[in-house]
């Protein structure tokens, strides 16, 4: 037993690569390969217990998380999605690629709301996509491709699960992050409204018929307690008014009130659907959370990210450098793990270095959260891609096919926003939270 102590960390390793290619989830492998670490060690397996409990439950940020996903639930079981497009299609269905544009709009809006680009994908995307393959207006991969690359922005414009995440791991400040984010993602939507625009040009893509004048009033009033939703949950952060966690609780609490009582649309049935769903969907993150902490236990006794640190200074990297580095694993990364996953386990191990480097944690996160987010879209993993073509129908080989264009945009983007770090800075140093 002691021969084998000498290499419990490599054990544990191989012990984790074969659980997940049996087929079980990554959050079992790195629970059941960290406690038989700790086993090997000749370590108190009861330690894993306590490093799950202080992570999680000890952890007020945590709690966000489930929250944030119950209100993205409630908004599309609530048929908002609905009168968000009816006001996204009144602002820009009448610009080059119509519907195209109306998809980059919304998902802006209902990122504001949800904090996910999955639940972004499976409702209002999901709508939109099925609207600009109607009397194939528009190629179906190109459609699916559009939406994939248009929910990427969910988790970049605040509010954000990833970067809840970051935060929870890097002890810097959500509300910060949260702001980060903004100029990023207003920058990506102009940037893909533009290029949607010239290739609609190029491909001869419809423009939308102009909303009635009279009826620009009915459709911003019915879109109205919609859009008050971002308003409100960002205007209470930054007033001081709640935290962020207590503002995922009041967004969960907005919902269900505009879609009970304002909109009619979320009955009791639906309620239960709703909360089934989050209760599965935030069994799941919490899996990989509980795997993550007790990883991370071990990772911190190993001293790995001082001698990921060490190796860095004996290269004598640029920080310039080591961010390029630090992109291309990631994007690489992006094509076989899911975020939570990168985010949890593999991000920190570049924390420690990144800030003897003097980067910025807070530039650092919007930066790694935007690169993640490219890996949604990245195949053979690109989980978006999976979802529309479940959801819409759409063969796979086309929405890869047409999603490069896509991803050509969004990795100039990350070089942009990697090497500007003010897109990121700005807004937060201008609050006075940097």
């Amino acid at each position: 037993m002691e021969f084998l102590g000498h290499y419990a960390f490599a054990i544990m390793l191989v012990l984790m690569v074969t659980i997940t290619i049996t087929g079980l989830p990554f959050g079992i492998a790195m629970i059941v390969a960290s406690i038989f670490y700790l086993f090997l060690s000749g370590q108190d397996v009861s330690l894993a217990a306590e490093n799950v409990l202080n992570g999680i439950f000890g952890n007020f940020v945590a709690l966000a998380v489930p929250l944030f996903i119950f209100a993205a639930n409630i908004m599309n079981a609530g048929k908002i999605s609905d009168r968000l497009l009816d006001f996204a299609l009144a602002l820009v269905g009448r610009l080059p690629g119509g519907l195209a544009q109306v998809n980059i709009l919304t998902s802006l809006i209902f990122s504001g709301m949800s904090g996910s680009a999955i639940s972004d994908a499976a409702g209002v995307g999901k709508i939109i996509t099925d609207m600009m393959m109607r009397e194939n207006r528009y190629p179906r991969g190109f459609a699916g491709a559009m939406t994939a690359a248009s929910a990427v922005v969910g988790p970049i414009f605040p509010p954000s699960i990833p970067m809840v995440f970051y935060a929870l791991i890097s002890s810097t400040s959500v509300g910060a992050l949260f702001l980060g984010g903004v100029v990023p993602a207003l920058l990506l939507c102009l940037v893909l409204g533009i290029a949607v625009a010239i290739m609609a040009k190029v491909r001869g893509f419809p423009i939308e018929a102009p909303v009635a004048l009279a009826m620009l009033p009915v459709i911003v009033l019915r879109a109205l307690p919609a859009l008050f939703m971002p308003v409100i949950l960002l205007g209470g952060i930054y007033s001081g008014a709640f935290t962020p966690t207590e503002a995922a609780a009041v967004s969960a609490l907005y919902a269900i009130l505009l879609a009970a009582f304002a909109y009619r649309a979320l009955g009791l049935s639906s309620f239960i659907d709703v909360v089934r769903e989050t209760v599965e969907t935030t069994a799941v993150v919490t899996i990989v959370l509980c795997g993550a902490f007790i990883f991370n236990y071990v990772v911190t006794i190993e001293q790995v990210p001082q001698t990921v640190s060490a190796l860095f200074q004996q290269l004598q990297l640029q920080p310039w450098a080591f961010l390029l580095l630090l992109n291309i694993l990631y994007l690489l990364l992006g094509c076989i793990l899911d975020v939570s996953t990168i985010m949890l386990v593999v991000t920190p191990l570049f924390i420690p270095t990144a800030a003897a480097m003097g980067i910025d944690l807070v530039y650092l996160g919007v930066v790694l959260v935007f690169n993640m987010m490219i890996g949604l879209i990245t195949p053979p993993y690109g989980i978006l891609l999976f979802i529309i073509k479940a959801l819409n129908g759409i063969p796979l080989a086309e929405l890869i096919r047409e999603s490069w264009f896509f991803l050509a945009i969004l990795v100039a983007m990350l070089t942009l926003l990697t090497y500007v770090p003010a897109l990121s800075l700005w807004l937060p140093r201008a609050a006075g939270m940097l």
